[in-house]
């Protein structure tokens, strides 16, 4: 897993939004795996700029939001597919018709799961997915506990989950209970996966997802297992690392080989 330690929350989004650009532009009919959560929001407000300032086009991307609340309309305020359009898809020339967000009131949610996932391969899997984390360590909602094998489902969500956003609803007897979430193992599938995490309050949860064993009560650890994962955490997040160190000097060496410095050696070196 690589790891990238910016300064601060914003660094984190402009450093997330240079990696997804630069697929864009290699692939414009590339396979987005999208993330909501207040993560996110600063690299889909550079990506929006990179669209409006140098031209990044989106007309021929497609996109799949991880998750989404059972019970919430698409009009509503606090629904995943509420939050995309106001923060990237009305901002961009994506095709909505490519904008692919779970449905929380579909009528027969084990059909629904299964068409999500039948979508997914029909346009060739994902090739970068965007994930935020939880403070216990899980990604999308699958929640402590969830096999790490698990597929698009419906999942109950944990009390610490409801806690946390809580604040987005105004309490927590408003946040629903259940939601769509894709499974771990269908985010392993993804082709390249961007993790993002800022705040002290997820740097357990980082240390236990990149320093810790693979287990199903931190989702998350199951990235390990992945060929293509990077990091982008801020300082508070990346703070209870032991390792880190050692990440930064990756990092040097990666800079140096982009630039050229650490050239092929010479012959009779």
């Amino acid at each position: 897993m690589r790891v990238i330690v910016e300064k601060d929350k914003d660094g984190v989004g402009r450093r997330a939004a240079q990696f997804v650009a630069a697929l864009v532009r290699k692939r414009p009919n590339c396979v987005l795996g999208l993330a909501t959560g207040s993560t996110p929001v600063g690299m889909y407000g550079e990506l929006i700029r990179m669209h409006r300032e140098e031209g990044l086009d989106f007309s021929r991307i497609v996109t799949f939001n991880l998750d989404e609340y059972v019970g919430l309309s698409s009009s509503h305020p606090q629904s995943y597919r509420y939050f995309m359009q106001q923060n990237l898809f009305d901002h961009i020339n994506v095709d909505a018709r490519d904008t692919h967000v779970p449905d929380g009131r579909a009528l027969d949610f084990e059909a629904y799961c299964e068409q999500y996932e039948r979508l997914i391969k029909e346009e060739g899997g994902i090739d970068l997915q965007v994930l935020g984390i939880g403070s216990d360590g899980h990604i999308a909602f699958n929640e402590p506990g969830s096999s790490l094998g698990s597929r698009t489902r419906l999942k109950t969500l944990t009390h610490e989950t409801v806690r946390d956003n809580a604040r987005f609803f105004g309490g927590e007897e408003e946040v629903p209970r259940l939601a769509i979430t894709m499974g771990v193992g269908t985010i392993l599938e993804s082709r390249q996966c961007l993790l993002l995490a800022s705040g002290a309050s997820k740097a357990k949860a980082i240390r236990d997802t990149i320093e810790g064993p693979i287990t199903a009560q931190v989702t998350a650890s199951a990235l390990q297992l992945h060929r293509d994962v990077i990091a982008v955490l801020d300082e508070e997040a990346a703070r209870l690392l032991e390792r880190r160190d050692y990440y930064l000097q990756v990092e040097r060496a990666q800079s140096a080989l982009q630039s050229g410095e650490l050239g092929a050696p010479t012959e009779g070196s």
